[in-house]
């Protein structure tokens, strides 16, 4: 579900296949294609919870606020988030894939609602080495649909990384292993269970991030809130639908071959029922706020 890629030359094998939501994959990493990017960026924007943000601005310096954005993919997190800050900001945006970057930097708003001046850097570069020396003078982290496709880790890394840095960090859009159809099916059980399974392999976290981040930020000093932030997709978002389907049965089948006869009648049925905008979907996420311990003075020390 998220949006962090593979760096290009870095997987060996056969053609890409499509895995998972948005996905095309080589033996062993995922990578996503801006144009699932761009077909899921209206739905991430109605998901995100704005109620965090009330809580995260007592804890941001600056200005200019100086904004990481870790697996940047086409920037939507940047579109959604820098206009609601205001005020003059620097975004930094972090991604192995160099056209992702290219195409971040390029669409990212230049000024704010308040028409304050938005200056655009780049960072390719793999979250395995980030450090807080790399967040030097950062005011917040942040990241969109990210959690969910990393290693515990790798999560640790951000936390400690952040808690160094001594900045807030804003990870929205994770999967939580949660999603309501309807009408039901009878398959809906099976192929939950083996995208599930999926989003696990290799030691991802999956539907199981939030927990783990949680943690993970909390060991290292910070105060976490959470809030739901569900996709709601109906008629309307149908198009989106039936591509996250065609990736969700396609990892499901990845995971559990046996079942592949059973997805694909799946699939038929729910993409019949998706183009007469009979479908409803709602994917659940969570965005999590991890705030930094509040700093002691020589004297409460």
């Amino acid at each position: 579900m998220g949006e962090h890629h593979p760096e290009p030359g870095r997987c060996a094998g056969p053609a890409p296949t499509r895995a998972a939501e948005g996905r095309v994959r080589t033996t062993d990493v995922p990578r996503y294609t801006p144009d699932w990017l761009e077909l899921r960026e209206g739905a991430d924007a109605a998901a995100r919870a704005p109620e965090l943000l009330d809580a995260l601005r007592p804890h941001l310096s600056g200005p200019p606020l100086v904004i990481h954005d870790l697996g940047c993919g086409t920037g939507s997190m940047g579109r959604w988030l820098a206009p609601r800050l205001g005020g003059p900001q620097l975004w930094i945006l972090h991604d192995r894939d160099p056209d992702l970057l290219d195409r971040a930097a390029v669409r990212m708003p230049r000024t704010t609602t308040d028409g304050s001046r938005v200056t655009i850097a780049t960072a390719r570069g793999d979250l395995a080495r980030l450090t807080g020396s790399a967040l030097d003078g950062a005011s917040l982290v942040t990241a969109s649909a990210l959690l969910d496709v990393v290693t515990e880790r790798e999560v640790d890394r951000i936390a400690a990384a952040c808690a160094e840095a001594r900045c807030p960090a804003l990870l929205a859009l994770t999967v939580v292993g949660r999603v309501e159809l309807s009408p039901a099916d009878p398959l809906d059980a099976e192929i939950a269970e083996a995208f599930d399974a999926h989003q696990r392999r290799g030691g991802l976290l999956g539907p199981d991030a939030v927990a783990v981040a949680s943690r993970a930020f909390a060991r290292h000093g910070a105060t976490v809130r959470t809030h739901t932030s569900p996709w709601v997709l109906g008629a309307e978002q149908s198009a989106l639908t039936a591509e996250w389907l065609r990736g969700r049965v396609a990892a499901a089948v990845e995971q559990r071959p046996r079942c592949a006869g059973r997805a694909e009648a799946y699939l038929r049925r729910r993409l019949a029922t998706c183009a007469a905008g009979a479908l409803r979907a709602v994917v659940h996420h969570r965005d999590l706020l991890a705030l930094p311990a509040p700093r002691t003075t020589g004297a409460a020390a």
